[in-house]
Formats: structure tokens, sequence, C-alpha cells
């Protein structure tokens, strides 16, 4: 039974590959953003029982394989953790804020 985990009352494989990316697909994730992304996201796994396989941090995208338990939905744990990296993002960067018309980076308007 080497991959299955195990519940109480179940026994399960339940891996799921993930993709999400920043709004309007600006490239904001790398550098100290990246690895605050990636200590954040094993940080947060770990307080759902998600078991972490695979995860790659693009400029533009995140690629995340993960077994996430029956217990807890898919986009349950998304939300949570989506919600709580934005958080943490803003207020570790207040110089990278949102506006209607893009992403606004330490000063200058990124257009790409």
């Amino acid at each position: 039974m080497g991959k299955y985990r195990q519940l109480t009352h179940s026994v399960y494989k339940c891996d799921y590959h993930i993709v999400w990316t920043p709004k309007y697909r600006y490239r904001v994730l790398s550098g100290e953003i990246a690895s605050l992304l990636h200590r954040d996201i094993h940080r947060l796994s770990l307080m759902k029982d998600v078991e972490i396989e695979e995860l790659s941090i693009q400029k533009d995208h995140i690629h995340l394989l993960c077994s996430i338990p029956p217990k807890l939905s898919i986009s349950g744990f998304m939300g949570f953790l989506k919600g709580k990296t934005a958080i943490k993002i803003f207020q570790s960067y207040p110089k990278l804020k949102k506006s209607c018309t893009g992403v606004i980076i330490f000063g200058h308007e990124d257009t790409s």
C-alpha cells in the first residue's frame, strides 16, 4: 500500500494536478515572492493534512501536484491556500498593488 493514505474509515489515493495563475497572468511570481510562496504553500498544506508531491512556481503560473484527503474539498483547499498566500504577499510587498488596469510593480506599470 505504498502510495495509499488512510483515514479512520477509509483508504484513499486522491492525487490532483492543479494549475493557477495571477490575475491577467502577470509575471510577478519570481524572486522573493516565489520563495515566499514556496514556503507558505508547504506550511499551509501541512495545516490541512495535504501532501505536496511536486510544486513548480513559474513567473506567471503555479503547478501543484498534491494528495488531498477526501474529507476536504478541492475548492475548499484552494480557496484557503490562495486566500492566505494573497494576503501574505500583499502585506509583505505593499508596493505590489492591484488596480483595474493592471498591476503596478515597484513604481512602474507592467504591461507584459
